[in-house]
């Protein structure tokens, strides 16, 4: 088994705790539940995701190969975000490549040094540098969030 995929289990497992404490009204970090609807099936599916702050837009960034919410959220018209207790619908626009090329860009240098370590242990960036987070835009959706 690889290091991305001992690493995608231990966030798996734990993102089960984050959603629970989600739902009892427990808001930490830039944490949020994202609900989207299943492409396939309609039926709604959870995500605890971050929604970062960059220039007066709000934003949610892949963080993970081939992660469900991403294809869900590309069919979905609207979705939903939860913080606490407080819910509100949304609709997430894809960001067009080389528009996230900035925005990668600050998410690594304004972020904890995790985030960009998490890009390089799932396969996404070569370095975990604002540098190598830009030149894989190719391979990491950015959505912006618009209220709804």
């Amino acid at each position: 088994m690889t290091t991305a995929q001992n690493y995608r289990r231990m966030v798996n497992a734990g993102n089960k705790i984050v959603v629970g404490l989600q739902r009892l009204g427990v808001a930490f970090g830039p944490m949020q539940l994202l609900t989207v609807p299943g492409r396939k099936t309609g039926v709604p599916r959870t995500f605890p995701i971050a929604v970062i702050p960059i220039d007066g837009g709000r934003y949610i960034f892949q963080a993970y190969p081939k992660a469900a919410w991403v294809a869900n959220a590309r069919a979905a018209a609207e979705v939903t975000l939860t913080r606490g207790r407080r819910t509100s619908p949304a609709r997430l626009t894809e960001v067009p490549v080389e528009e996230r090329r900035p925005l990668l860009r600050r998410l690594v240098a304004d972020s904890p040094a995790s985030v960009g370590k998490r890009l390089v242990t799932t396969g996404l960036a070569e370095a975990a540098t604002p540098d190598a987070a830009a030149a894989a835009a190719e391979r990491i959706a950015v959505f912006r969030v618009e209220p709804v």
